[in-house]
């Protein structure tokens, strides 16, 4: 992870960098980890919560590697670069309508989410 973080930070001190493929392949593992619920950009300490600042910045990078497309999920039409997350059943998540959930957000199993947007970056626990 360290020298994911590294990678990010230099990134984030050199824009240039977004052009190569490499830099581009690190923010989207970031954001892997953080869909997968392996990296959180705030996490609770035993003093307060902690902001991992090399991950928000790699949400913050994500926006000007990804296009513009259009999601068609029956009615509902989105134009947006950041994908939605799917496969709600094999995660254990309750989804129901007008709820909505992008890439890069975690939510544990036994989640239920009425109505609501889950934002890239987002941890959301069960409660349980």
């Amino acid at each position: 992870m360290q020298e994911l973080k590294e990678t990010i930070e230099a990134i984030w001190d050199n824009r240039e960098l977004l052009k190569e493929e490499k830099s581009q392949a690190a923010i989207r593992e970031v954001l892997d980890h953080l869909d997968l619920g392996e990296l959180r950009v705030a996490e609770p300490t035993t003093d307060g919560w902690k902001v991992n600042d090399w991950v928000k910045k790699a949400v913050v990078l994500y926006f000007p590697i990804q296009k513009m497309e259009t999601i068609e999920l029956g009615p509902f039409e989105f134009h947006d670069k950041i994908p939605l997350k799917t496969d709600y059943a094999s995660k254990g998540v309750r989804v129901v309508p007008h709820a909505i959930a992008r890439h890069g957000s975690f939510l544990e199993k036994g989640v239920i989410m009425m109505p609501s947007y889950v934002n890239i970056g987002a941890w959301v626990g069960s409660g349980g």
